[in-house]
C-alpha cells in the first residue's frame, strides 16, 4: 500500500505496539498530524459482541461536551404546520414529501443529519433502502425521530454523535479536530466511551472492549489503553 511522506514521518512518533494512556495517545494524534487541512479525529472501538444477535447490538447517540468541530446540516421530515418551528429552531431543510421525492428523484444529500416527527415514519420509512446504508436514517434509539424536534435540532447543531456496530463489531466515530488539542478530545472521549460502556448489551459475554484505537484523517493509528479509560 502507498503511503505519503507526511504519514512515514508521522508513523516515526509512534510505537504500533505500545497501549499509550488516552491522554497520551491523543496528544500524539494532534502532533502527527501533517495534513494542510484540520483533520478530524476518529475513535475505532472493537467490541466483545456479535452484532449479528439483536440482544447483542450497541447502539446510541451523545452530545459531545465539545463538539465535533463540524457544521451540521439538518434535515427535519414534519407535517407543514411544523416546518417553520424547525426552520426557527435551525434546521436547513424541513418538509414531507416534497423532500422525500427530491432525495429519490435528484438523489439530493445535501444534508448530515435527518431529524423526523414520529407521524411522518411511514412517509421517511419510503428513504430506508438509500438512508439506511448512508446511516441517515432517523431512529428512535438515536434520538433523532421525536415529537421535540426543536431539541432534537439544538443536540444535533451542538455536536451530537450516533455510535452503532458495524458488521466486523466496530463502532466508528468522530471524537473531534486536531485543532481541539488533546483536553478537549480528551473529555470527549470520555464522553463517547463511557456511553459506549454505558450501552453494553445484558447478553455480552467476556471482554467487551477489545480494543480501541485513535486516529487523525492523514495519520496513522494510535492504541489506547482502554482500561484507563475513565
Amino acid at each position: 500500500m502507498f503511503r505519503s511522506k507526511n504519514y512515514k514521518e508521522s508513523s516515526k512518533l509512534i510505537d504500533k505496539q505500545a497501549l499509550y494512556d488516552p491522554m497520551e495517545a491523543l496528544s500524539l494524534v494532534c502532533s502527527a498530524s501533517k495534513a494542510k487541512f484540520d483533520e478530524t479525529v476518529e475513535l475505532h472501538v472493537k467490541l466483545g459482541v456479535d452484532g449479528r444477535h439483536a440482544d447483542q447490538q450497541v447502539r446510541g447517540a451523545i452530545v459531545l461536551p465539545n463538539g465535533t468541530g463540524k457544521s451540521v446540516r439538518v434535515l427535519v421530515f414534519c407535517k407543514p404546520e411544523r416546518v417553520e418551528e424547525a426552520m426557527a429552531a435551525g434546521a436547513d431543510y424541513a418538509g414531507a414529501m416534497e423532500l422525500v421525492e427530491k432525495i429519490q428523484k435528484e438523489n439530493w444529500f445535501e444534508f448530515d443529519t435527518v431529524i423526523a416527527s414520529p407521524d411522518m415514519m411511514g412517509t421517511v420509512g419510503r428513504l430506508g433502502k438509500i438512508l439506511g446504508p448512508k446511516g441517515l436514517m432517523p431512529s428512535p434509539k438515536a434520538g433523532t425521530v421525536t415529537p421535540n424536534i426543536k431539541q432534537a435540532i439544538t443536540e444535533a447543531k451542538a455536536g451530537k454523535v450516533e455510535y452503532r456496530l458495524d458488521k466486523t463489531n466496530i463502532i466508528h466515530c468522530p471524537i473531534g479536530k486536531v485543532s481541539f488539542g488533546a483536553e478537549k478530545l480528551y473529555e470527549n472521549y470520555v464522553a463517547l466511551l463511557g456511553a459506549i460502556i454505558k450501552a453494553k448489551p445484558a447478553a455480552a459475554k467476556g471482554q467487551y472492549i477489545k480494543s480501541c484505537v485513535t486516529a487523525s484523517t492523514m495519520g496513522p493509528g494510535v492504541k489506547i489503553n482502554a482500561q484507563k479509560q475513565l
